[in-house]
């Protein structure tokens, strides 16, 4: 009777390490380019000609089109925006909470004066935060990725 608790055990263990699942979207996410968000947020310049392959927490989905996710690589530390054209992909909202893998190229945005000024005002409006537009006197420019293979851990 041991002898057959022993084996149900080892059946059981072995079907869980290997029914763990994962949502993907698009071709295989190659897991030996991954670089830490902060990283790539250090220094862009670095990473603009390359592929590579960040990983982190659902913060966010789009509500309408899910042709965005942004992802937290952890406690204070920035978060980063995966977007696709409409349609490419279609990520679901309940990937929010959850780990996902994106590989993919880093696509520089850049904003004049005005539209940074707008964009760090609603950044710091949803962090509660205040916020004087004359403080900025440069235009910035944002960074996202544009995958072209998306895993989320189920």
């Amino acid at each position: 009777m041991k002898l057959v608790k022993q084996m149900l055990l080892t059946t059981a263990l072995t079907f869980a390490a290997f029914s763990t699942s994962a949502t993907t979207f698009g071709a295989a996410v190659d897991k030996t380019r991954l670089v830490e968000v902060a990283d790539i947020l250090a220094k862009p310049q670095s990473y603009l000609q390359q592929q590579v392959t960040v990983k982190g927490t659902v913060e966010a989905v789009c509500q309408k089109k899910g042709c965005w996710m942004q992802l937290s690589a952890g406690k204070n530390q920035p978060t980063f925006r995966i977007k696709v054209k409409d349609g490419d992909m279609v990520f679901p909202v309940s990937a929010k909470g959850k780990t996902a893998y994106a590989s993919g190229k880093l696509d520089p945005i850049e904003m004049d004066l005005e539209s940074s000024r707008e964009y760090l005002a609603h950044k710091a409006e949803e962090q509660g935060e205040t916020f004087d537009p004359q403080s900025v006197t440069e235009a910035i420019t944002l960074y996202q990725l544009v995958p072209v293979a998306v895993e989320i851990a189920d």
